[in-house]
């Protein structure tokens, strides 16, 4: 898939999310991510796999198991401060990076959620990411 195919199926999947509370047809339940470009500085959105962690959320940069890191990776690194939509509520977060054991748990609790991500991190020798999408209160 060319990056301009990725880009337009993104902005569909974004569009149909917003215009009927938080559902998109033949997909599992997304979350979207308002991000800042790490170089750009540009608001993107990116559609992510609906990871609920208490009253959290998980995002995990496996991107299919490939070899580099999603580019919102890098967004959230340069720019952790987000806004997050799940269904039809909005609300601005902070993405933290796990590590050890507290990545670990989390990414169990993912692979739970959606099995493909165990199944990506067989497939990439990166230690696939993950970020806890905490509420600013």
């Amino acid at each position: 898939m060319k990056d301009s195919d990725f880009i337009e199926n993104n902005v569909k999947v974004v569009d149909e999310f917003r215009s009927n509370k938080g559902k998109v047809a033949g997909w599992a339940p997304l979350i979207l991510i308002t991000t800042r470009g790490a170089k750009t500085g540009q608001e993107r959105v990116y559609p992510l796999m609906a990871v609920p962690y208490g009253d959290s959320y998980l995002a995990v940069a496996s991107k299919g198991g490939a070899p580099k890191h999603p580019q919102w990776y890098h967004n959230l690194m340069a720019h952790p401060d987000i806004t997050v939509e799940v269904n039809n509520e909005k609300f601005p977060a902070r993405a933290r990076q796990l590590s050890g054991e507290e990545r670990a748990k989390a990414f169990e609790e993912a692979a739970r959620v959606f099995a493909p991500y165990a199944e990506y991190q067989q497939k990439t020798n990166r230690e696939i990411p993950v970020f806890l999408l905490e509420r600013v209160k």
